[in-house]
């Protein structure tokens, strides 16, 4: 790798440390290739990003970010996941965890807030900002359907006991 693209990781990781939601860091000593594309795609089809980079080159590029405490992470083998929603590269990072043993969780950094393992576990027991906002969808129209419900149910009682009265007439 030339000095040039060496520069230009540096940037985009650094851009990467800066502006993204969470970064996820994970040891991935003795993945496959297909196993290694298997949790990109994973990654990338909920949002995120999967960057495999020499440790040295993700260290100069943490300088002057909030996620500067991932230097004590970048050791060995290690990959980084990350994505602009909190929680779907902690998310996606876990669930694969758990069905592949050779990808190690390490910890993360969320914003300026350093993640062990453990935390890691837990932000991707949250639900994702899209199950969020259905649940606030849900919640702001219950109201609404429960006041539609209310103004139509006296037209339905008196459609009731004109229906009720017409069948008593015709059983007579």
């Amino acid at each position: 790798m030339d000095r040039a693209a060496k520069e230009e990781l540096v940037t985009s990781l650094h851009t990467v440390f800066d502006n993204t939601g969470v970064v996820v860091v994970a040891h991935y000593a003795g993945l496959s290739v297909a196993e290694m594309t298997d949790y990109r795609s994973r990654m990338r089809d909920a949002g995120g990003a999967v960057r495999v980079a020499k440790n040295k080159l993700a260290k100069i590029a943490l300088e002057g970010t909030d996620a500067v405490g991932l230097k004590d992470l970048m050791s060995g083998p290690t990959c980084l996941a990350y994505s602009d929603d909190p929680v779907s590269a902690a998310k996606v990072a876990v669930e694969y965890a758990k069905t592949n043993e050779k990808l190690v969780i390490l910890g993360g950094v969320m914003g300026s807030t350093m993640l062990d393992a453990n935390s890691v576990r837990a932000l991707a027991a949250l639900p994702s900002l899209d199950e969020l906002r259905g649940k606030i969808v849900g919640l702001l129209q219950a109201p609404l359907v429960k006041i539609a419900q209310v103004v139509g149910e006296p037209g339905g009682q008196l459609a009731r006991v004109i229906q009720a009265k017409a069948s008593q007439d015709e059983a007579a």
